[in-house]
């Protein structure tokens, strides 16, 4: 772990090992400066166990400055239970991920990701009360978050093509990577506005269907992120912006809700070069923890939650990524850099 590249003074990292389930498990604390540290939990199949540390190392960073960006009392950190090859996940897997993070004290609040649904959260809640992601109560805390991150993604989408190409979104072509969840949502949202669609997916028919309903195109997956758009909005796995893909990239704006969207903090300075405004993507997708935060701080304290408050919370999305935009205007740094340096000062370091 001290020589893994993706090691950023994390203050904790636990090795969860159920003989019983077989659950295999790791949770990542990087940093609890301003509160319990708080992320979602990933289950995914990772053919070398390395894969899955690096991972719950970059994401567990990715939310202590997803978190400060979005001004909220909670710090950063993330879970990845190793999925076995078949994909199975057992009752029994689910209760002693839920001993494991009541282990840790508050520590750590964990929520839905990757291959965790609802009703999984709902099993882990059985076992700990340091969970959030639940389905809505009567205190309306609570439901999909969903739908929140889509909401933000758009609210920082528009910002951008008005940043970088001064226009509203009608006619704007975007070009997204992922409709599921949240980029299903965000497409729905653009359409509303008049942007014109390209789309695609791993799961091809949905993409198909969501173009038959919005008026857009369907692509391949293999091919999307070489379709001439003003904007690519990637919303499936992260890690898709090295070297080459960025040569190939024919847009004037990335802005999408995919986690770590960026190989390496370098390539935020090809992007700079080639004149593509990048949008951190953890300021765009802040909507959804700043929901599933609201929906745990009321649920701890006892009051209840409201939708517009939510709401207002995902409008300050804009205006953050403005202030990142001009500081790196006037410093010529790359935008990427420019947040991480922002939220480092935000969580003391």
């Amino acid at each position: 772990m001290w020589s893994n590249p993706a090691f950023d003074e994390h203050e904790k990292l636990t090795l969860v090992h159920d003989r019983a389930s077989g659950l295999a498990a790791i949770i990542a604390i990087h940093s609890t400066h301003l509160g319990p540290s708080a992320g979602g939990t990933r289950f995914w199949h990772y053919a070398n166990p390395d894969d899955a540390l690096t991972d719950a190392l970059r994401l567990s960073q990715g939310m202590s400055y997803k978190n400060a960006m979005a001004d909220l009392p909670m710090g950063g950190g993330k879970a990845v239970i190793l999925a076995p090859k078949d994909g199975t996940k057992t009752p029994d897997m689910l209760a002693a991920f839920g001993d494991a993070v009541e282990a840790l004290g508050g520590r750590y609040v964990t929520a839905e990701d990757v291959g965790i649904s609802e009703a999984d959260m709902v099993a882990v809640s059985q076992r700990t009360s340091y969970v959030t992601g639940l389905p809505a109560d009567d205190s309306g805390a609570g439901g999909d978050p969903g739908p929140y991150t889509s909401y933000g993604i758009y609210l920082g989408l528009k910002a951008a093509v008005q940043h970088r190409l001064g226009r509203s979104l009608d006619g704007v072509h975007v070009a997204l990577q992922g409709v599921g969840s949240v980029g299903g949502g965000l497409a729905r949202l653009l359409a509303k506005d008049g942007a014109r669609l390209t789309l695609a997916d791993v799961n091809a028919a949905r993409a198909e269907a969501l173009a038959a309903e919005l008026g857009g195109k369907a692509v391949s997956a293999d091919s999307i992120m070489t379709v001439p758009c003003d904007v690519f909005s990637p919303n499936a796995l992260g890690g898709i912006l090295d070297s080459a893909s960025i040569a190939a990239l024919d847009c004037a704006i990335i802005a999408g809700g995919a986690n770590n969207q960026l190989a390496t903090a370098d390539h935020g300075s090809e992007l700079a070069a080639r004149d593509i405004l990048y949008t951190p993507d953890y300021v765009l997708n802040g909507g959804g923890i700043i929901a599933v935060t609201y929906e745990y701080l009321a649920r701890r304290d006892g009051v209840a939650v409201s939708t517009d408050t939510i709401d207002a919370k995902i409008a300050g999305i804009p205006g953050r990524l403005q202030a990142i935009w001009d500081e790196a205007a006037s410093t010529g740094q790359p935008v990427n850099l420019v947040a991480d340096a922002m939220a480092r000062r935000a969580i003391g370091r």
